[in-house]
């Protein structure tokens, strides 16, 4: 089985997403991952078996007597929350997992309160984090720092598992699992996923939630995917190669409403200006076509799905959010329960939650 310790960094630096997996799986061999860094890591297979375990975790805490053992899976490890760029929800959401699991926390959520202050490095932050703790969740604007960290600590005396909460434009795997869980569980009693429609809509460009989500559909059988965008914000190409690459049905348009016409979920996203380049160059793009409102929740089929990773601005209308349709709330609580699958399976707590007697 490959291993981390198996293979230089720079090696390891070079190789695909879909090759780096094997490196980054549980030592066991079921393919769970033991870092969590990206989407490729979880196919078809993976998906369902954490589906099925959030929602197993889910059933579990509903009693007094579940939710208490629920708290002693895990009452003997610790995770770090080290989020070095804002978040308020994948940061609570990742907490509130590790506390339906027992986990003992400790955080750091702004640099100015840790030695990095002082001129400390990233990569001397986390591998004094892991002195202390068991599990590493960390959210950075850096690109690429949650995978070399991964390698770092495989490589180190005490080696953890790396979670990532997002890092830089790339990638936000735990986002992605949660918006695959949502809409797997809202086409569960109408026939399913596969065969769906998923439109993409507002900055597709500098999503990294679009970017793994749009990997994650991949799995799933005859799933069209349509971005819409304003030219600039448009879906970057890296995703349209792997589409194309694996054969998918998609489509690039500017038109909301035609896409909502024939879509089963849309997912909305913000304008992400705290990636411009230079001050406003966001607001300078022509984005009114792009939002979401009565107009287009009238265009939606009565058994879609509304989506948004949240925060929102103005690309959804306060006037959608008590349509049954729309499923952002459900996905914030939803990232809770996935999350703690995750967690759960990361140490190889699958089969004893699934067979417990609650």
């Amino acid at each position: 089985m490959a291993k981390l310790t198996d293979i230089s960094r720079e090696d390891f630096s070079r190789l695909s997403l879909e090759a780096k997996r094997p490196y980054l799986e549980r030592c066991e061999g079921d393919g769970l991952p033991y870092h969590t860094l990206f989407a490729q890591q979880f196919d078809r297979g993976i998906l369902e078996r954490l589906c099925t375990l959030a929602n197993r975790i889910r059933f579990i805490n509903k009693s007094r007597e579940g939710a208490l053992y629920l708290k002693t899976v895990l009452a003997h490890k610790r995770a770090m929350l080290y989020f070095s760029q804002p978040s308020s929800r994948t940061f609570l959401s990742h907490l509130a997992a590790c506390q339906i699991l027992g986990m003992t926390t400790g955080s750091v959520r702004d640099a100015a309160t840790s030695s990095e202050f002082k001129g400390e490095s990233h990569e001397d932050s986390i591998r004094t984090f892991s002195s202390y703790f068991d599990m590493i969740i960390m959210r950075s604007p850096e690109q690429g720092l949650a995978e070399r960290m991964a390698w770092e600590l495989s490589n180190s005396s005490r080696p953890i598992p790396i979670l990532n909460a997002g890092s830089g434009k790339d990638q936000h795997p735990t986002q992605a699992l949660l918006d695959i869980y949502t809409l797997v569980r809202s086409f569960e009693t109408k026939g399913g996923l596969d065969g769906r429609t998923v439109t993409f809509c507002g900055d597709l460009m500098r999503g990294r939630t679009v970017r793994s989500l749009s990997y994650l559909l991949t799995n799933f059988r005859d799933v069209k995917q349509i971005f819409v965008a304003p030219q600039e914000l448009q879906v970057p190409a890296d995703v349209v190669m792997i589409l194309a690459k694996k054969g998918i049905d998609f489509e690039v348009t500017d038109d909301l409403k035609s896409a909502v016409k024939v879509s089963d979920a849309v997912y909305m996203t913000r304008i992400q200006d705290e990636w411009d380049s230079s001050k406003g160059a966001s607001a300078r793009i022509d984005t009114s076509k792009f939002k979401f409102g009565a107009e287009e929740l009238s265009l939606l089929k009565k058994d879609g799905a509304l989506l948004h990773p949240l925060p929102r601005r103005d690309e959804i209308a306060t006037c959608c959010d008590r349509d049954p349709r729309a499923m952002y709330w459900r996905q914030m609580r939803n990232g809770m329960w996935i999350r703690a699958a995750l967690i759960a399976a990361t140490f190889g707590l699958e089969k004893p939650i699934m067979d417990c007697g609650y």
